[in-house]
């Protein structure tokens, strides 16, 4: 459970901006929309492999 403790006098929408970040960084939603639909585990290590060419080629790039 996310608590977000108010201080005295403080704006709500600040409060919730603090409560959304702190939702954010759990990862329910990202799990969420992960499980709507299954991925093959194929499929799942193509998309590592290609994202890590492609930070290797970034990487390379920035030298």
């Amino acid at each position: 459970m996310i608590v977000v403790p108010i201080k005295e006098g403080e704006n709500i929408d600040r409060a919730l901006k603090r409560f959304k970040r702190k939702f954010e960084k759990t990862g329910v939603i990202k799990e969420l929309r992960q499980r709507q639909a299954f991925t093959k585990p194929s499929v799942i290590r193509r998309d590592e492999i290609k994202k890590a060419i492609y930070v290797q080629q970034l990487l390379r790039q920035e030298n």
